[in-house]
């Protein structure tokens, strides 16, 4: 097998064995564009290594060889006392990881190669600040000490020199900055850092193998739903510098904003600087602008790049790039990470100027991004000044309380509170508390940093770069330029959009987003890019679509709003929410009846209320379908708590009174106790033993329906019968049905044909769908209950006890309540679709648990050949999206 291959060998289609980064460091070479020398070591030597624990057989026979052809282009030899060849290793997965993974510069250098470099340059300072940066680098990824150690010395040095910047240090105060950083690594190891350049090499390759199975690259993957299997590539490059000087420098762009979406070449630039100067965020960065003014001709020559880039990938690119001594190197490319509102925005103008089509531009957003766009603003006239302002990362609206560190962040949010991260900047380390907070403010950083990177990739609120802000991260405060200051566990609001922070909590509004999904033909929407972008997309989502799309909805304002967001009936009406509040009471003489004539009266008191719920959802779906289940939990959920009733009742029995409604409702109570009711007296076993109940509900929705008939509408209602798992179940029930049904057609004249079906939600109905069809005219599969049936799962109970633990064991990779199981839950459905087919040809099959809004999931009930999907009124808009995209996209789940 062959592990290596030169930049020329490639192509940008190659990422499964070159990694994103390899495949376009190769395209570029092959395009001609003025990319450093190198080669990639593929992903699976990645593979191998994970397998093997150690480099598999021949590759570094293999990277000798590209070695040396890199040193004959290069007239250089690695190692060599003068004019010594110096190489970067660089991570590069198939997907994007920004800051996940391992970076070692300068690789080459050590006590010998550093004269012989500041010798050929005659510039000590270069060549001092470049090994400086290797020991940092090589001591931190490769041989796992602290940063903390270095960033010690260094700031030490700065402090003891006068100087603000680390660029400000004299080659005397770098050489003796390189001297403790030796002597840190050899106080951390135990030994001294490697002199032999191709010892640094080897290692610094195998530590990118190993940095793939770091806690944050894990936790980015599962964040992102990428797999554990695909390994990294390596990408070994000859050094440009873009720390020679003020002729040099290094820089991040994107040919759009990746924020906003607008036209035009967005970027930070830093002069005599190497690119994780950018990225980190240490120093704030100039713009594209700036550097026109201080090297016209190498940005004329950037721009002229930048736009063959995005012609040729016909899309937005993020790109890397460094001047050395005037001359401009490439060092990467891809395609550029965006937030929704550019994501959106850039699909459409991409249309408009010929580079895709409205097919491609739809697969190039998803349904993920939509919810965010969704998501609430902060309200600017409410807001009023704000605090502090800086760069807008990432647009949204954040409200938490501020706190200083990453996993004070993840453990505060996991007790249910919604925080807001600062930090002075952040770093591949604060992910998790990245993910776990509303938003995140750093005071240093531009659009390139990390901290803007990760948050666009997220969907989260991020404010970057407020050079006004101190923040003391060990004081945990952060002071503004009035003297006010935010101490941890005060409030805090970001608005992501505008770059303004606010003390205290804000007022937030609608988005603009969910107005014009509700009314898409109002033309105002035409004035927002991005409102007029998701307008035009959800249109083309809609045509392209199979798949319908329904609501979950309980009452009838529900109903409209979920009809006025695009969906297209009812998909699940659950009754049981009809009985709360005031019917309780209503429930509980029902428990209490001691006879059918008892029942009869509570009944007939039950009766109009029901009929009102469903005339109010049939109104409001006129001429669509609208699914009503049937009376679904156990009549307990119903009644006072156990214990509560206990304590009640036992006072009562202390004064005396020990005839009471209380002692009567205990018996009941006690009665019904169950100790697992979620498999107990509930669903259609209710309806079999509690003689009338579902044919009070029957003949509610018959009178509705009769009622709608009247008033001119066309009602479209249908009966879903619960937790069936025989066919004599389903076939009881009905019989009963459809003779409430014909009675109250003959006592109002008209015809009623209303739908009887039932919900797969346990394996046994999955497994004998084919004889429930003799019975039902659909299928709606429960996913939520047949997700805990089929694993075995109490929803309510595991996901907090052991689903981290499954998911570090890989397991499965996302929660199954989460996206659908293909592989258990998902069978159980294909089965159950087909063999309900066979029989009934015409059989309507849908999903109504909440994985019917998840995009993932979509995807895959297109592909099984359901019918529709039916989720909650909000996520009705993410289901139609993702239901045109897999209509376009063909048969996936990779829906990133």
């Amino acid at each position: 097998m062959r592990y290596v291959y030169a930049f020329a060998e490639g192509n940008k289609d190659e990422k499964d064995l070159l990694g994103g980064k390899g495949a376009n460091l190769a395209e570029m070479t092959s395009l001609g564009l003025p990319v450093p020398p190198g080669f990639t070591i593929t992903t699976e030597a990645c593979r191998a290594y994970r397998s093997l624990g150690h480099a598999p057989e021949g590759l570094g026979t293999e990277l000798r060889e590209h070695l040396a052809r890199l040193e004959t282009d290069m007239g250089r030899k690695f190692g060599a006392a003068t004019e010594p060849l110096l190489l970067s290793v660089r991570s590069g997965a198939k997907y994007s990881m920004p800051g996940m993974m391992e970076t070692v510069l300068n690789i080459g250098l050590n006590d010998d190669t550093v004269r012989a470099l500041a010798d050929e340059t005659g510039d000590e300072r270069f060549a001092w600040d470049s090994y400086r940066r290797l020991l940092q680098m090589f001591g931190r990824t490769v041989l796992d000490v602290p940063p903390s150690r270095f960033d010690t010395v260094l700031e030490k040095a700065k402090a003891d020199a006068g100087a603000a910047r680390d660029i400000d240090l004299t080659p005397d105060q770098l050489r003796d900055v390189v001297a403790s950083f030796q002597e840190v690594i050899e106080s951390a190891t135990g030994r001294g850092f490697p002199q032999d350049p191709f010892d640094q090499l080897d290692a610094a390759v195998l530590a990118v193998f190993r940095s793939w199975e770091g806690d944050r690259a894990k936790l980015y993957r599962r964040q992102e739903g990428i797999s554990d299997d695909l390994g990294t590539a390596v990408n070994v490059m000859a050094m440009v510098f873009g720390n020679r000087g003020e002729d040099s420098g290094t820089g991040v762009a994107f040919t759009r904003d990746p924020a906003s979406g607008a036209a035009g070449a967005y970027g930070d630039y830093l002069p005599n600087a190497q690119g994780e100067d950018v990225v980190s965020g240490i120093r704030n960065t100039m713009s594209l602008d700036d550097l026109a003014i201080r090297h016209a001709v190498q940005h004329a020559e950037l721009l002229e790049i930048m736009q063959r880039l995005e012609t040729h990938y016909r899309d937005l690119c993020d790109i890397e790039f460094t001047i050395e001594r005037g001359r401009l190197w490439m060092l990467q490319t891809r395609v550029g990470k965006r937030t929704p509102e550019a994501a959106f925005r850039i699909a459409v103008q991409l249309v408009d100027e010929g580079l895709i089509d409205l097919d491609e531009a739809l697969i190039r957003v998803t349904g993920a991004q939509l919810a965010r766009l969704m998501f609430p603003q902060v309200d600017p006239a409410e807001a009023g000044r704000p605090w502090v302002k800086g760069v807008p990362a990432s647009p949204g609206a954040a409200v938490g309380v501020a706190v200083f560190d990453s996993k004070r962040a993840a453990v505060r949010a996991a007790a249910g509170e919604r925080v807001v991260l600062v930090r002075r900047e952040t770093n591949p380390d604060d992910l998790g508390g990245m993910i776990a907070a509303q938003g995140i403010l750093t005071s240093r950083g531009g659009k390139t940093s990390h901290a803007a990177v990760v948050a666009r990739g997220m969907g989260k609120p991020c404010v970057v770069g407020v050079e006004s802000l101190t923040v003391d991260e060990a004081a945990r405060t952060a002071t503004g330029p009035d003297g006010f200051t935010v101490r941890e566990g005060d409030d805090i609001s970001l608005d992501g959009t505008a770059g303004s922070v606010f003390r205290g909590e804000v007022a937030v509004i609608a988005s603009p987003v969910v107005s014009s999904l509700e009314s898409p033909e109002d033309s105002s929407h035409s004035d927002d890019p991005v409102v007029a972008a998701v307008v035009r997309l959800m249109k083309h989502a809609d045509q392209a679509r199979r798949l319908g799309v329904r609501a979950n909805a309980d009452t009838g304002e529900d109903a409209a709003r979920a009809r006025r967001m695009g969906a297209s009936g009812v998909g699940l009406a659950r009754t049981e929410h009809m009985f709360l509040g005031d019917r309780k009471q209503l429930v509980v003489r029902l428990v209490l009846a001691k006879s059918d004539a008892e029942r009869a009266v509570v009944y007939e008191e039950l009766l109009p209320m029901q009929r009102a719920d469903f005339t109010a959802l049939l109104e409001a779906m006129d001429g669509l379908p609208v699914t009503v289940r049937l009376l679904d939990p156990p009549l307990h959920e119903f009644l006072p708590d156990l214990t509560e009733l206990s304590v009640k009742v036992a006072l009562e029995d202390i004064r005396g009174n020990r005839d009471s409604e209380h002692h009567q409702l205990l018996g009941a109570v006690r009665l019904m106790h169950e100790a697992n009711p979620m498999m107990g007296m509930r669903g259609v076993r209710l309806g079999l033993v509690l003689p009338g109940l579902y044919g009070l509900q029957v003949r509610a929705m018959a009178e509705a329906t009769a009622d709608r008939i009247a008033a001119g509408g066309s009602p479209r209602p249908e009966i879903m019968v619960p937790l069936v798992a025989a066919r004599t179940e389903l076939a009881l029930v009905r019989d009963e049905a459809e003779r409430v049904i014909a009675s109250v057609a003959e006592e109002r004249g008209v015809d009623l044909e209303i739908p009887i079906g039932t919900m797969i939600e346990l394996p046994r109905a999955a497994v004998r769908a084919g004889d429930l069809a003799h019975v039902a005219e659909f299928f709606s599969f429960g996913s939520n209950d047949l997700t805990q049936t089929t694993w075995g799962f109490s929803r309510d109970d595991v996901e907090g006890a052991f689903f981290t633990t499954y998911l570090d064991a890989n397991i499965f990779s996302v929660s199954p309540f989460e996206t659908i199981d293909a592989d258990g839950v998902g069978a159980l459905i294909r089965m159950a679709a087909e063999a309900g087919r066979a029989v009934r040809p015409t059989i309507s099959l849908g999903v109504c648990g909440e994985h019917g809004g998840d995009p993932a999931s979509v995807h895959m009930f297109h592909d099984w050949g359901l019918d529709y999907v039916s989720c909650s009124p909000f996520r009705v808009p993410i289901a139609r999206l993702e239901a045109g995209r897999a209509a376009i996209a063909g048969v996936t789940s990779d829906t990133r």
